[in-house]
């Protein structure tokens, strides 16, 4: 499979049910709502977040030019980067279609609302991880795919150099 077409397919995929999942959320639930899925760890919340992760820069009235901007400038640049991978390298092209996905995912929700929706509510009693949804999830997956195919091909030029 051309990687190309690995792309396309994931940052498709995964691009489809981040916004499926928030057009739920925000057809469902009333915002601030919750649902506890498992009592004490785990709950759908309807948030809404103006900022970054977070709720980074969420006051600045400059935020969503440049929340655009960046994620813009990123998508050019997983685009150029995929270009120059070796076609062996499918992790590595896997995790840039995750990432260009959640961070298109996230764009289409600022240029529609100037907010993200957030429903993913990670807790341990009364303490809270931020809320955040799939294409955050896509994000942070596909980033750490990238640090693992990073040490695989560290670890390859290390056996070949020796």
């Amino acid at each position: 499979m051309s990687r190309w077409m690995i792309f396309s397919v994931i940052a498709g995929l995964g691009l489809v049910v981040d916004q499926a999942t928030k057009l739920y959320v925000d057809r469902v639930m009333a915002l601030h709502q919750s649902i506890p899925v498992i009592d004490g760890l785990f709950s759908f919340t309807y948030l809404r977040n103006r900022g970054a992760a977070f709720s980074f820069l969420s006051n600045v009235s400059w935020r969503l030019p440049f929340f655009i901007g960046i994620t813009l400038v990123a998508a050019v640049v997983i685009i150029v980067a995929l270009k120059k991978m070796r076609d062996d390298q499918k992790l590595a092209q896997a995790a840039l279609a995750m990432i260009f996905s959640g961070a298109i995912g996230n764009l289409i929700d600022r240029v529609r609302m100037g907010e993200v929706i957030d429903f993913l509510d990670v807790y341990w009693k009364t303490h809270h991880w931020p809320a955040f949804n799939v294409a955050d999830s896509l994000i942070c997956v596909g980033v750490a795919l990238v640090a693992l195919d990073m040490l695989k091909e560290e670890r390859n030029q290390q056996v070949r150099a020796d």
